[in-house]
């Protein structure tokens, strides 16, 4: 808390700020005589662009016929709880951002992650390359509790029936790519969607443990592996409509 019986002034926000930083607090109050416009402003925007909750209190003294003056505090800038929702939405919104950068991050730097190695990390919850054909991208996928790769099937806007022309002649050779995959694969052809997907998912995300993140990768950058070799065969022959 921080009390100017003046009216506020530069100084004294600059040492809101400070304290509250110092101090390692989440709310900070300023109680002043006379707050200025562009210290309202200033308060207002800090609790947009912010975590932390600031509050400017005006104080004046008030007497009710002959009783002793009392303070009457009036609250000039507050939190409002769509700020605070705003403000809480964007720090999960960062707090996604920096786990998923530091999961990409882990995953090339693995040396069984080949085929992606060259890409930078990413902040986003796909993380790509060209199969070798056109607009087919081989994607790690990772979001809170699962991962999983793809291969995601998008020539672009109007190219629908194109997209799924190809969806078709993979699913034709299902059984082969399955058994050299190893495993059932997830066969999606989203007739409500432009793009398709032939997709594994698996447990374990970007909110697990950081010490089980070693186990779900190797998993993850495995399944990689086994889709791109089990695809090449036949995308080789997708080559002539590329």
């Amino acid at each position: 808390m921080r009390i100017s019986l003046i009216k506020s002034n530069h100084d004294h926000l600059g040492k809101v700020i400070t304290y509250l930083v110092a101090m390692g607090a989440k709310a900070a109050v300023w109680i002043v005589t006379e707050p200025r416009p562009e210290h309202v402003s200033a308060l207002s925007w800090l609790n947009d662009s912010s975590d932390s909750r600031f509050y400017l209190v005006k104080v004046e003294a008030v007497r009710i016929g002959d009783s002793p003056p009392a303070p009457l505090l009036t609250l000039i800038v507050g939190p409002s709880e769509e700020t605070e929702a705003l403000a809480k939405s964007k720090k999960e919104f960062a707090e996604r951002y920096g786990e998923r950068h530091k999961w990409w991050s882990r995953l090339l730097a693995r040396p069984d992650a080949k085929l992606h190695q060259h890409l930078t990390p990413g902040s986003y919850s796909r993380l790509g390359i060209s199969s070798g054909t056109r607009s087919l991208n081989l994607n790690y996928v990772v979001l809170q509790d699962e991962c999983g790769v793809e291969l995601y099937i998008d020539r672009g806007e109007g190219a629908e029936a194109e997209n799924k022309s190809i969806f078709d002649h993979l699913e034709e050779h299902k059984s082969e790519i399955e058994h050299r995959f190893g495993a059932p694969l997830q066969w999606q052809r989203r007739d409500d969607r432009r793009a398709s997907v032939i997709r594994v998912s698996m447990q374990g995300g970007y909110r697990s443990p950081e010490d089980e993140w070693d186990d779900i990768q190797s998993r993850q950058v495995d399944a990689m592996n086994r889709l791109n070799s089990a695809l090449q065969p036949v995308l080789k022959n997708l080559k002539l409509v590329a």
